[in-house]
């Protein structure tokens, strides 16, 4: 389906007005879809196709996954947290994992961001630098 420009400014309208504080609210997305099904206006599912796209874009963004090669400390955990915070801002959604074949250190994924501080990534890396 094709999205044409007035969608796309409809969509992302959409969009910021479901956000509160800079973060996403999940009860005023559901208020708005239901509100946009029910009134059908023209053109309404290219624009909640453009919604629905820009709401999992700011879900992938608000996730981060923490891969470590032992059990993560709480005083790790805490801290890790407050440097991603820092960084990307409050509202992160964070999941820790264990990971044996790391060797040592962590990997940290948040959105499109990858950061591999791991002896597996470095080995992998000069691996494919020789």
């Amino acid at each position: 389906m094709k999205i044409t420009k007035q969608a796309r400014r409809d969509g992302k309208a959409l969009f910021n007005a479901c956000r509160v504080n800079g973060l996403l609210d999940e009860g005023r997305v559901r208020q708005v879809v239901s509100e946009v099904l029910a009134r059908k206006p023209r053109g309404f599912l290219a624009t909640l196709s453009h919604f629905q796209r820009l709401v999992k874009l700011d879900l992938d963004r608000r996730s981060a996954t923490v891969v470590n090669a032992v059990q993560t400390t709480p005083e790790q955990m805490k801290a890790i947290q407050e440097n991603l915070a820092r960084r990307y801002g409050p509202g992160l959604n964070l999941s820790f994992w264990v990971d044996p074949a790391l060797i040592g250190g962590l990997r940290i994924k948040v959105g499109s961001d990858i950061f591999d501080g791991s002896v597996a990534g470095r080995l992998a890396a000069l691996d494919s630098a020789i």
